[in-house]
């Protein structure tokens, strides 16, 4: 088996049928397996997948056991050389699988261990997720206070999401995004699964981070491109909470002995006072919201 597709689905029935469609709509010339794990939907997505897609291995979780935990249970029934793990709310588009996969072929040295694509959204623009610089606490001060934004051609203030870079050329990064992440079989042998820590958020870049840190080098690849639709499970309460914690999660397994205790404190508080304010703001929106529809 040459490729192994994982993709986690949660609530996404119509976008998980449009991403199967994509797959099978652009086929790649080598032996595949499609592995769908489900987290317990309750929108009819088990149902679509056995009806439409007969051929598609499709594993029934009882409860929703979060991203990470749900793509280990894949990739451990799963037998291609390389293994994709792909987003139930993106679509493939044409020549994709077989593009990033030649372009491992290429390396021999089997250097490159991660590989990710251009990620666009919806309207065309990119999904800056999909190359990234690791959060230390400078690139993540800079990133939540705006500075990033404020200058993107500085490759000084512009650290995490990389925007001084071109999006159309290809070059060694330190982490892409989850949505599509191409991976030799030979990393998942040596640095494991994923961080099981994470119920969603985070996984990729720290799975990119243990990857690195093995002597595997991660990398973006622009010739090669999927369109991503973004939150097709949606953004309650939990799928945000989620978002935060995973933050804290990611600096106490890789920066907390690497700098003062006194700024782990710091960006501890930061994190759950942003988290707190977050929560509070989007409840008020989800109430209001409701009352709106009631009126309608």
């Amino acid at each position: 088996m040459d490729l192994s597709i994982i993709i986690v689905n949660y609530n996404t029935r119509n976008l998980l049928r449009k991403t199967l469609e994509s797959i099978y709509k652009n086929p790649t010339y080598r032996e595949l397996e499609i592995i769908v794990v489900d987290n317990a939907s309750s929108d009819g997505s088990q149902e679509m997948v056995k009806k439409e897609f007969p051929d598609v291995i499709l594993i029934e979780n009882k409860q929703n056991l979060g991203f990470a935990k749900a793509n280990n249970i894949g990739i451990r029934i799963a037998k291609g050389k390389y293994i994709l793990l792909l987003n139930s709310d993106t679509e493939v588009l044409k020549g994709t699988l077989d593009s990033c996969i030649d372009f491992l072929e290429k390396d021999e040295a089997k250097e490159i261990g991660i590989l990710g694509c251009k990620v666009v959204l919806s309207d065309g623009k990119l999904d800056l997720a999909c190359r990234r610089g690791f959060p230390t606490p400078k690139n993540s001060f800079f990133k939540i206070f705006g500075f990033a934004k404020l200058f993107p051609k500085s490759r000084f203030f512009a650290g995490y999401n990389l925007t001084y870079l071109d999006e159309n050329q290809s070059y060694e990064v330190d982490s892409v995004v989850g949505a599509f992440m191409l991976i030799r079989r030979e990393v998942i042998d040596k640095i494991g699964l994923l961080d099981e820590d994470y119920f969603m958020f985070g996984e990729d870049i720290d799975f990119c981070f243990r990857a690195k840190q093995n002597g595997f080098k991660v990398y973006y690849y622009a010739d090669a491109k999927i369109i991503h639709h973004k939150r097709g499970s949606g953004r309650n309460l939990k799928v945000l909470s989620a978002f935060y914690d995973s933050m804290w999660i990611f600096y106490r397994k890789h920066y907390y002995d690497k700098y003062p205790k006194s700024l782990a404190l710091l960006i501890f508080v930061t994190i759950k006072l942003i988290k707190f304010l977050k929560l509070v703001q989007t409840k008020i929106k989800n109430t209001f919201s409701e009352r709106k529809k009631g009126h309608a």
